[in-house]
């Protein structure tokens, strides 16, 4: 089952226990305690395939965190900005709202 052309993901003690609790806590993000699976699975041995059927995860997934991983450890399971349309709102104006909306009553309003 292992594939000696994978490179190997090596996990210190304190990383190891760190995807785990990730993993575990019902707190966490879905996304983040799949990545941690994902991660927690690969020293293993097991090649990709594997480890997306055993998980649920696509290939493509498994093999880009893989390779993420060793280069950026922790870091690397954060979700990365995703490509679209720039804010047009900055978090100052958002800010600004939220006070005005929650401490401000309206002229003529009753909330």
């Amino acid at each position: 089952m292992g594939d000696t052309r994978l490179e190997p993901v090596v996990l210190s003690e304190a990383e190891r226990l760190t995807l785990e609790s990730w993993a575990k806590r019902r707190s966490t993000a879905q996304g983040l305690a799949v990545r941690a699976r994902i991660v927690l699975a690969c020293p293993n041995g097991w090649n990709n395939t594997v480890v997306a059927a055993r998980l649920g995860a696509g290939r493509d997934t498994v093999r880009r965190r893989r390779t993420r991983f060793p280069a950026r450890q922790p870091d690397a399971l954060a979700d990365e900005p995703q490509p679209g349309v720039p804010r047009t709102i900055t978090d100052a104006q958002v800010k600004k709202a939220a006070v005005r909306t929650l401490q401000q009553t309206p002229q003529g309003g009753t909330h």
